[in-house]
């Protein structure tokens, strides 16, 4: 049985004004728990991928290692944990609000240029159409605009993935480009990648702009 979760940390008030204004290590929307993984989270992230491979291979390039044993992914959520806490990489786990399950993962990767932030995500394959992921980029566009203080938040997927792309579109970003063979699919053969933008200026009229979002840093303390 994996460790019961932790409490969740109390709701409402304003957020703090501390001058650590992040990183975001637990971000709460209505429906999900959206935070920095821990090594724990192995057992119930095993269970997520296990019941959802074939719905990933075709996309995720990660998928092709898999399945892994329990021990390995306690490797991989610790190296996630290390580049968090290092500031590095911010990888999340996407949790039902008991924690008792998750639902997905995502991500803030600074992958580009200065000031810029990239989402990437996958939603657990008996929760695909509800609108989840939708409802995690949303909630990590504000925090990489008003946490982070970034000029430029990007989406890159397979323009063949038609539900992936409806997420950027939904939430105000512009399709800017499509990059030709730019990337490798799971087969290893060569695949497109389109790439969705939303700037700084652009973010206060967007959708994400108004997603009901609650951050907190490492000590729980409320920044958003």
């Amino acid at each position: 049985m994996p460790d019961p979760a932790p409490p969740r940390p109390p709701s409402g008030g304003e957020p703090t004004h501390s001058p650590a204004r992040g990183p975001a290590y637990r971000v709460c929307t209505p429906r999900l728990v959206v935070r920095c993984w821990e090594p724990a989270d192995a057992p119930l992230l095993h269970d997520a991928v296990a019941a959802s491979l074939a719905h990933l291979r075709p996309w995720m390039p990660w998928a092709g290692e898999e399945p892994k044993e329990l021990d390995e992914r306690v490797e991989v959520l610790r190296t996630f944990r290390g580049s968090f806490d290092l500031g590095i990489d911010f990888t999340y786990g996407i949790f039902d609000p008991a924690e008792a399950q998750v639902l997905g993962g995502t991500g803030l990767h600074p992958r580009t240029r200065e000031r810029t932030l990239e989402i990437g995500y996958w939603i657990r394959a008996d929760h695909t159409g509800r609108g989840l992921a939708t409802e995690a980029a949303a909630a990590l566009t504000r925090v990489a605009f008003e946490v982070h203080g970034v000029h430029r938040v990007e989406i890159r997927c397979d323009p063949l993935n038609v539900r992936s792309s409806a997420v950027p579109a939904r939430l105000g970003f512009r399709k800017e480009a499509v990059l030709r063979a730019d990337a490798q699919s799971p087969d290893g053969s060569p695949r497109d990648t389109v790439v969705w933008g939303l700037l700084a200026d652009e973010f206060p009229g967007s959708h994400s702009a108004c997603a009901p979002v609650e951050a907190f840093d490492a000590a729980l303390r409320r920044i958003l």
